[in-house]
């Protein structure tokens, strides 16, 4: 008797081990061992991550249904940045009679009195001259962070005179908001030593270039204060050994543009650090970079350790195309997430999602430890790691 008690003992036992073991895996933490792999089972591009109240995730991104539909922007949540459970489309539009009419790209959100508010990239009905890029930047509101979010006024927040995309916002410690965007390589040629490079390759006529700006907004996000001031842009000579990565797509006879891109703002102690994207987003070289200033509108110093996420693919690995991230933090804050898609062999074209642990050191660089397709642990403060 005691033989098939120890025996029915022994299977019951197993049979928890495994159960708790496949529960891990879904997210549902059972001990300090748990770990995740990049890429993360998310197809998304320019992924933009709202830490909410509590360890409340909510993730959005540029692809997905917004073909023949009146709502766009795939939206996902999560409680340990892991596990992402899509909730739907959160933005609802009407393109018969809403100011923008399609292509919808990079949203980004945030909580701001008590209401939740989406910056967002869209084509611009009004476009008397047919431009094929007619993006301007658009505000919508929700009270809740899965939407639905709707306009607060039918038009962009402003008109710079050129196509924009690719909105952040900073809220600063003194209470004033800061809108940064990036100007489209669309109809903006720039005379530069590369531009003159290509030419005497036969390659391209001319260098089109995307630039980052920066221009503070009102606290109603319906208006621009002063004039939008110009944070980053690709170098102008080749000796510029901290930005010559920026010149891989051109360099490689892929395009005939140089993207200055997807940046994300935030302040540390007194330093500013504004993170872009730069090369082609549609191929391998598309790789993330930084640069700080002490004051919001600049001026930016390109940081000496760019770039700080980009392919691995040379070097073995299985990555490439990384970029337009955002940053978020652990749910207990102690560690900081850099956020971005990719791509590997598995997925082709498809962007994916990757998060990766980042650090400001005490000599201020920032790093990111990535792209890393390793077994690592859960971020901290998740319910059951240590």
């Amino acid at each position: 008797m005691k033989s098939k008690l120890s025996i029915l003992l022994n299977i019951f036992l197993l049979l928890l081990c495994c159960t708790c073991k496949h529960s891990g895996k879904k997210g549902n933490l059972t001990g300090p061992e748990i770990s995740y792999k990049n890429p993360l089972n998310v197809t998304i591009g320019d992924p933009y991550v709202l830490k909410n109240s509590g360890s409340k995730y909510y993730m959005y991104g540029s692809d997905g249904g917004q073909k023949n539909s009146n709502m766009a922007y795939p939206t996902y949540s999560s409680t340990d940045l892991v596990n992402w459970v899509y909730e739907g489309l959160s933005l609802k539009r009407d393109t018969n009679t809403s100011w923008c009419v399609g292509a919808f790209w990079a949203p980004s959100a945030y909580k701001y009195n008590n209401k939740y508010y989406m910056f967002y990239s869209a084509q611009w009905r009004n476009n008397p001259q047919n431009e094929l890029e007619n993006f301007r930047i658009g505000v919508a509101v929700s009270d809740k962070p899965t939407g639905p979010f709707t306009d607060i006024q039918n038009c962009p927040i402003f008109d710079p005179g050129y196509p924009i995309i690719d909105a952040d916002v900073l809220f600063d410690s003194d209470g004033r908001v800061y809108l940064f965007y990036s100007r489209c390589c669309y109809k903006h040629p720039v005379e530069s030593e590369i531009a003159q490079w290509a030419r005497s390759k036969g390659w391209f006529k001319e260098i089109e270039e995307s630039w980052v700006y920066g221009v503070e907004i009102n606290n109603s996000f319906t208006n621009t204060i002063g004039e939008p001031v110009v944070l980053l842009r690709p170098p102008l000579n080749l000796k510029d050994s901290i930005s010559f990565w920026e010149n891989r797509s051109v360099m490689t006879h892929e395009v005939n543009r140089r993207w200055t891109e997807g940046s994300y703002a935030m302040k540390y102690k007194d330093t500013y650090y504004l993170t872009y994207s730069a090369n082609n987003v549609g191929g391998p070289n598309y790789s993330i970079g930084y640069a700080t200033a002490k004051n919001p509108l600049g001026p930016y110093v390109k940081a000496n350790n760019n770039p700080i996420v980009q392919k691995n693919i040379d070097k073995g690995g299985i990555v490439s195309g990384t970029g337009h991230s955002s940053i978020t933090f652990s749910p207990d804050g102690k560690e900081m997430f850099c956020v971005y898609h990719g791509r590997t062999p598995a997925t082709g074209n498809k962007r994916v999602l990757f998060i990766d642990r980042m650090k400001i050191l005490s000599n201020g660089q920032l790093v990111v430890y990535g792209p890393n397709t390793e077994s690592q642990p859960y971020p901290s403060g998740v319910s059951g790691t240590k």
